[in-house]
């Protein structure tokens, strides 16, 4: 027989140890230490037991947040409203944390903010009037200036975004780099040498990391003019960027989009000039959704399940809150997903051929 986790030298105990040996679920554990219904008198009674065995109580965090309002879930964005409803892959995020939330019979406040300055007052406020039990930060920037302040406020946070910009916050992140490699590799091989991507704002850290990657790739496989513009994902600043490099006397034969949103104006821009996806411009859209599947031709894809991601997100956020999670968390990598708007760069005598 193993030796109690309590006896392994080294080896901390966790709130999974203790819903081992008493044998229920982790969340019966966390529901009968914050008092909270659910779990009957005599469950509750073998789960002191098995903890007092174990020698384990809830950390501090968990601990502080027995007299605050733990069904709660804080959620800050710093997008126009306008912009967020049109977005697809938030709707589909929140979708997927709200699944979660849904489970435990929690709630998810949601807001909009200006700039980041504004987002960490609101967790200050959030945290200090024991609103939530916990928040999700999305959206980190290079030497993000909302960590600093944060984690001095002591509040459980689950970050959404490459460890290399989340100050060390648990993370769950996607592998941009290699999927923006990806999508490189994936047009040079159809044959496109003049290859351009219309990228979210220079300072969001995906951003960053896509930009580069996309930069290393086409050096690396000898492509030059690998044009790159920056845009606050709207449909008109993609359609404007689109316009810009179409109308260049050495425009792409390609484009990739950081959103669906702006792939889909650039297909319509194409339209208005006259070229054909993909015989004149092939385009290839970021995250996926009906709207790339309803356009005509549908776009090609880099995809990933976003309600998934936000389910995870979810979990590991509860995760944090109970002490059982501190490091990062990768989800699957987005993967290409070739439709009809995608195709080798031009037929003889068209505008395309390279």
């Amino acid at each position: 027989m193993s030796a109690p986790a309590s006896r392994v030298p080294g080896r901390r105990v966790t709130i999974n140890d203790v819903a081992a040996l008493a044998g229920v679920s982790k969340g019966a554990v966390s529901l009968a230490f914050n008092n909270r219904p659910g779990v009957s008198p005599t469950t509750r009674e073998r789960i002191f037991a098995a903890a007092g065995e174990l020698g384990w109580s809830p950390n501090q965090t968990a601990r502080n947040l027995s007299g605050r309002r733990a069904g709660i879930v804080g959620l800050a964005i710093c997008r126009p409203a306008r912009l967020l409803g049109l977005e697809p892959f938030y709707m589909e995020f929140i979708s997927g944390i709200e699944d979660v939330l849904a489970e435990r019979s929690c709630s998810l406040l949601l807001r909009l903010v200006r700039d980041l300055d504004e987002e960490t007052a609101l967790y200050q406020e959030w945290w200090r009037g024991r609103t939530v039990g916990g928040a999700i930060l999305v959206d980190f920037h290079r030497d993000d200036p909302r960590i600093p302040p944060l984690r001095a406020l002591g509040m459980p946070v689950v970050a959404v975004g490459h460890p290399s910009l989340t100050g060390g916050f648990p993370s769950v992140w996607t592998d941009d780099a290699s999927a923006a490699a990806e999508a490189v590799r994936y047009l040079a091989a159809l044959g496109h040498r003049r290859i351009a991507r219309v990228g979210g704002p220079s300072g969001l850290g995906h951003s960053g990391i896509r930009a580069a990657a996309f930069e290393a790739t086409m050096a690396e496989l000898g492509l030059d003019g690998g044009r790159q513009v920056a845009t606050g994902f709207v449909g008109e600043e993609g359609a404007r960027a689109t316009r810009g490099l179409l109308m260049s006397p050495d425009r792409p034969t390609a484009i990739v989009y950081d959103n669906d949103i702006m792939a889909v104006a650039g297909a319509a821009v194409a339209a208005e000039m006259g070229l054909s996806v993909p015989d004149d411009l092939s385009l290839l859209a970021w995250d996926d959704s009906q709207l790339c599947r309803l356009t005509h031709p549908p776009l090609s894809a880099m995809s990933h399940d976003v309600h998934h991601f936000g389910e995870e997100v979810a979990r590991t956020l509860f995760d944090v809150i109970e002490g059982t999670r501190t490091g990062t968390h990768q989800v699957p990598t987005p993967s290409l997903t070739p439709r009809g708007s995608t195709g080798p760069p031009g037929s003889p005598g068209s505008p395309g051929r390279v």
